[in-house]
């Protein structure tokens, strides 16, 4: 039987133009079947012949990324999906980007079980750059995009190992998401990616980077609408990570980061979200300790 991929866009409010051409460019290829997930309930702006072929879904409220997300995945399920790439509205996909992200999850390799695949993501704009080939986490558990900035290299086409994917475009196996249950929808914005791909781990998924497959990422405006609660999610977000997946050290050192931020603006963002980070320490320790046990 053939592999039934669907990919699922989340949008808010984008800007004239953006989530048009993220759709027209998944469409364009014909091989998935496209989910759109409207958190903000403006698509009835836009023309039907945008929307035609597309399985929209209009929660009636901001559901954030993690929700919204896990509204469009469990639908690709629901109608028989093997894999599910996720998207931003802010993505275009260039030509031939799916097929080197379902070989790279199609791929049997022994004992190892591959539950994502991340194309390259690239700024768009010309000369092309980096935006991320995944993420790695500092000692403090703050996330970074591993390559940003740093000039396209069209000829690094060779599949290899992934640590942590971002959720800005990422192609998912069934599987993984039934058995991670997908994202974890407290975190609202921010790091939910890193916790799935942390958790995935702990149950012994693997991902890959597929660099031969290449979007490119033009920047939203949705989290510039949201003001202190884009820094008030960052930040508690990342205390989060901190206490449900790092080294104790790493705990000390990104609680003292916090307690440094309090100077800056916006600071009552910061402090709320030190105050949250802590609340929810008991039950994300726990959480740590019984996957420890499960191992």
């Amino acid at each position: 039987m053939p592999v039934v991929i669907a990919a699922v866009v989340l949008t808010y409010d984008p800007p004239p133009g953006m989530l048009e051409d993220c759709l027209a460019s998944l469409l364009a290829g014909g091989d998935v079947e496209v989910i759109l997930v409207d958190n903000g309930g403006r698509t009835d702006r836009l023309p039907s012949t945008t929307l035609a072929g597309i399985d929209l879904l209009v929660p009636g409220r901001n559901l954030g990324f993690a929700a919204g997300m896990n509204l469009g995945i469990r639908r690709a399920l629901d109608r028989g999906a093997d894999a599910v790439m996720v998207l931003n509205d802010d993505v275009v996909v260039e030509p031939g980007w799916l097929a080197p992200l379902a070989a790279e999850l199609a791929v049997d390799r022994v004992g190892e079980r591959v539950g994502a695949v991340q194309p390259t993501l690239l700024f768009a704009g010309e000369p092309p750059t980096i935006n991320s080939l995944g993420v790695a986490l500092g000692h403090d558990g703050a996330g970074t995009d591993v390559g940003m900035h740093d000039p396209d290299d069209p000829s690094d086409v060779v599949a290899r190992d992934l640590a942590i994917f971002t959720g800005g475009a990422v192609l998912f196996a069934a599987d993984f998401v039934r058995e991670t249950d997908g994202f974890d929808e407290r975190f609202f914005l921010y790091y939910e990616d890193v916790d799935l791909a942390l958790r995935g781990t702990e149950l012994g998924w693997r991902y890959r980077l597929a660099p031969a497959s290449r979007v490119r990422h033009r920047g939203s405006a949705t989290v510039a609408s949201i003001g202190s609660r884009s820094a008030y999610f960052r930040e508690r977000n990342r205390i989060w990570v901190l206490f449900r997946h790092r080294p104790w050290s790493d705990v000390g050192r990104g609680l003292w980061l916090s307690v440094r931020r309090l100077r800056w603006a916006p600071r009552g963002a910061h402090a709320k979200a030190l105050v949250a980070g802590l609340v929810a320490a008991p039950r994300l320790v726990r959480a740590r300790r019984h996957a420890s046990n499960s191992l």
